[in-house]
């Protein structure tokens, strides 16, 4: 029997579709994804989101291929700091080899043959002198010569382009007044471009499926304050480490979220784009730094945001002893030292199922989106909790839950606590989202 599976994936892409469609997303492809043999698959992904009308600014790196062309030149290479230090006889052969990957990836796509997923693409690819940049100069007494770090992002160049259907190709160097140029590193194009750009997406590449804890598994979520904690505490080093700092600090400057994936997995990038749980590391901007664990001190402000819900009988009443024994189950959003929203989560670890509850957001944040990110955040902490499916009982809010992938389910599907305890007339309706 022929399968059907991709019918119902397709179908239920079409909200990340329609979601991304017209949005900037810089791509950030180092020099071993560019030898790696799932490149193909990665082109004809870039063509397919082209396709669907989201605008590409690709940022690449060519340090393998550099290295490989300084070695067959007979040249030797030295790093501070995790950099290159490109002397002045070296530069043309480091231009030589971005020079060949540049062209390399405009083959790739320009392809259009007949039964490939690139037929009719009928791709335009611009490069050109959109980054200023300057010499890293002297650090601990070595001079990088040629090596440079952007300065400064033509947006107006790139943005023209962008609204001509152009995918954009940013190579790793940079330009100066003086008319040099310079070698740069593709993290820091990548995260720069995007900033300046204030792109919707910064997608990262690496070797790993992701952002790897000390046990070697894949961390979904990180804050960009998350991250710079990592970072600090030594938890990566190396080119994940740049790569980590490079989404670290796109999202600091107002890139709404990095994504690093692997470059080794097909559809890793369709996967991350519009599924629910994506492939790789999600980094997000810090709106999650207002979005954050209770403390006591938080209580006062939870009791007036929630009273006046209580009163009109959609939330349930809590006193102020109640939320003082159960605090450590609540996450709030903070602005500017006050408390506009609050959630709590309780778990039945029986049943790996956990309520949401005391859900509130103050009526004058409720078009900001600090609602979907308390949900947010209450998901994370339920998938850290081992929690396969999250409840809500609610008798005003449905249609904004079932907006969300709640489903609506029946009184007996409760965990047998909360059946117990359960209001009949309060006549709650029960809506279920699984997590995966």
């Amino acid at each position: 029997m022929k399968s059907t599976d991709w019918l119902h994936g397709f179908r239920h892409s079409s909200p990340y579709i329609n979601a991304h469609r017209g949005r900037t997303v810089v791509l950030t492809i180092g020099g071993d994804a560019i030898a790696h043999d799932n490149l193909i698959n990665i082109i004809h992904d870039l063509a397919l989101l082209s396709s669907l009308g989201i605008r590409l600014v690709v940022t690449f790196g060519a340090r393998p291929q550099i290295q490989k062309r300084l070695e067959a030149a007979g040249e030797s290479s030295s790093f501070h700091r995790g950099l290159r230090v490109t002397r002045e006889a070296q530069l043309p052969l480091v231009l030589e080899a971005i020079g060949g990957l540049r062209s390399y990836l405009e083959s790739q796509l320009s392809q259009g043959l007949v039964n490939s997923p690139m037929h009719n693409a009928r791709i335009r690819v611009s490069s050109g002198n959109f980054v200023t940049a300057k010499p890293v100069g002297v650090l601990d007494g070595v001079d990088f010569g040629f090596t440079g770090k952007v300065r400064r992002v033509d947006v107006d160049g790139i943005e023209s382009l962008l609204d001509l259907g152009y995918i954009v190709l940013v190579p790793p160097q940079g330009y100066s007044p003086t008319g040099d140029v310079f070698n740069l590193s593709y993290e820091d194009v990548g995260s720069q471009v995007a900033a300046a750009l204030q792109a919707e997406k910064l997608i990262i590449y690496t070797r790993h499926q992701g952002v790897l804890d000390e046990q070697g598994q894949l961390i979904r979520e990180l804050s960009a304050r998350e991250a710079s904690d990592r970072l600090a505490a030594s938890k990566a080093s190396g080119e994940d480490a740049d790569l980590l700092r490079a989404a670290c600090n796109a999202c600091v400057q107002g890139v709404k979220r990095a994504h690093i994936i692997s470059h080794q997995v097909d559809g890793a990038l369709l996967e991350e784009l519009f599924t629910r749980d994506g492939s790789g590391t999600l980094v997000s901007s810090d709106n999650y730094e207002q979005i954050r664990t209770a403390s006591v001190e938080d209580i006062g402000g939870i009791v007036e945001l929630i009273r006046p819900l209580e009163e009109q009988g959609i939330l349930v009443r809590r006193s102020r002893e109640l939320l003082e024994t159960e605090i450590d189950r609540f996450v709030v959003a903070e602005r500017d030292g006050t408390v506009v929203g609050c959630a709590a989560l309780y778990h039945y670890p029986e049943e790996q199922a956990g309520e949401l509850s005391c859900f509130a957001v103050d009526a004058a944040y409720r078009r900001g989106g600090r609602g979907d990110e308390l949900l947010a955040m209450v998901e994370q902490m339920a998938r850290q909790q081992g929690i396969r499916r999250l409840f809500v009982l609610t008798t005003q809010t449905e249609h904004w839950f079932r907006e969300r992938g709640f489903q609506p389910s029946t009184v007996q599907a409760l965990p047998g606590p909360k059946l117990a305890a359960y209001n009949v007339q309060r006549n709650s309706k029960v809506f279920v989202k699984p997590l995966g």
